[in-house]
């Protein structure tokens, strides 16, 4: 039987590796994998579907949903899982010393319709009062690099959003006083985000101990946030269903594989106060794979796109899975 050549896209990933270097592959396709920052593999999908396969963030692939795109089917590999709250960084001498102190500031984030800031804003409305109308909001990704322009994003009703212009960046408002607090800061290369200061000398994180802040959030909710899940070209899909499972389980044994030695495995059992769990053999996987496992992120995630204005509805996140993955 003839290999399937399929391209592939994937970010830096200690659970994804061996799918990159090829010492793990899925039965019946070659792989050809690129190593792509994921701020512009996903615009580079949503734009020009340049790949057959790669990472999508779920917020965009929610609100392409939501619009009738059917461009992709997506597959429960969750590629990057974070508490994103703990991204939060206030400019030193802000004031800012508490999630309620950002009500009325200025709060920079790469691209609103983001994952990682659909999390953060929705952990801080729910358990610190603080509302996305509470917040004066600019956004450093114009319409040429955006996500959004490529899924119809408009500002959501009674929301302040200024566009940063392109001579500016997150990093440089933030050390000329311009802004009091960003979302996130993604100052690595890539095509998409312009950022490139350090501003580790004049920011620090809204939470002081990330660590603790990560193991109240999952104490309290059970939640362990899913950001990157991954998408396969629908048309590919339909003319070889075949590839679904034979790509899911590759993926699975590739994080299998890593799982228990990759140093990177071990930092979210760290921030849920879990590292007895990894050198006792890993008896509760925290960063699994499926449906079935992940239900209540995926949930709370397609409420908070809904709730923060960015869909019509709450998109019923079945119906951007692969039909023979919805029982995984």
């Amino acid at each position: 039987m003839a290999m399937l050549d399929i391209s592939i896209a994937l970010s830096s990933n200690a659970r994804t590796q061996p799918l990159i270097d090829g010492s793990i592959g899925p039965e019946g396709i070659r792989l050809l994998p690129t190593r792509v920052h994921p701020s512009e593999m996903f615009w580079r999908q949503l734009h020009y579907a340049d790949f057959d396969v790669s990472e999508m963030s779920l917020s965009s692939l929610l609100i392409a949903t939501a619009r009738g795109d059917r461009s992709w089917v997506a597959l429960p590999v969750y590629t990057m899982r974070r508490f994103f709250q703990t991204a939060i960084l206030v400019r030193r001498g802000s004031g800012i010393e508490t999630p309620r102190d950002l009500i009325g500031r200025r709060v920079g984030v790469p691209e609103y319709q983001q994952t990682s800031a659909i999390w953060s804003r929705g952990i801080l409305e729910d358990f610190h009062g603080v509302s996305p109308r509470d917040v004066e909001w600019f956004m450093e990704r114009g319409p040429d690099r955006s996500h959004g322009s490529a899924t119809g994003f408009v500002p959501p009703a009674g929301v302040r959003l200024t566009q940063i212009p392109p001579d500016k960046d997150i990093g440089t408002m933030l050390a000329e006083r311009e802004l009091d607090a960003t979302l996130l800061y993604l100052p690595d290369p890539n095509l998409v985000d312009r950022a490139r200061v350090d501003v580790s000398d004049f920011t620090r994180p809204l939470f002081t101990d990330p660590m603790q802040e990560s193991r109240a959030y999952h104490a309290r909710t059970g939640l362990f946030p899913v950001n990157h899940a991954v998408v396969v070209r629908r048309e590919l899909v339909e003319r070889h269903p075949w590839i679904v499972l034979n790509l899911y389980n590759a993926f699975e044994a590739a994080r299998a594989s890593v799982q228990r030695t990759a140093a990177e495995w071990l930092d979210p059992f760290v921030a849920v106060g879990r590292i007895g769990e990894v050198s006792a053999g890993l008896t509760n996987d925290p960063m699994p794979y499926g449906i079935a496992s992940t239900r209540r992120e995926l949930e709370t995630l397609a409420g908070y796109v809904h709730r923060q204005g960015l869909t019509d509805r709450p998109v019923e996140f079945e119906a951007m899975f692969a039909a023979s993955t919805l029982a995984l």
